[in-house]
């Protein structure tokens, strides 16, 4: 399984940056982190919409919901890939320290 079956090639790029963009969150105080994965989501939907009216758009009314659709979908597993990605580089630090450590945060 590849992820290029999944998402497209040239949106492949939001995934990194979503990352980067969490990571940047993360350091502002006052933002909360449980937001972070929905801000994501809709900076990643937003972006592959705008890709897909700039690169494949034509004026079309059931066009128009399929590139909607699209980003969605796009989006959406762009922005999960990037949370997926800070969660799996969270846990094998930090998670592995406590398992180690022997206590579990409740």
């Amino acid at each position: 399984m590849d992820f290029k079956e999944f998402i497209k090639p040239e949106l492949l790029l939001l995934i990194p940056v979503c990352y980067a963009l969490g990571l940047w969150f993360k350091q502002i105080e006052s933002f909360k982190n449980w937001l972070i994965p929905f801000v994501l989501c809709a900076f990643s939907v937003g972006f592959s919409f705008l890709y897909l009216l700039a690169t494949e758009f034509t004026a079309v009314g059931n066009l128009v919901a399929a590139y909607f659709f699209t980003a969605m979908t796009q989006g959406i597993l762009c922005a999960a890939a990037a949370v997926f990605a800070a969660n799996l580089i969270k846990q094998s630090t930090y998670g592995k320290e406590v398992d180690e450590a022997g206590t579990r945060p409740e």
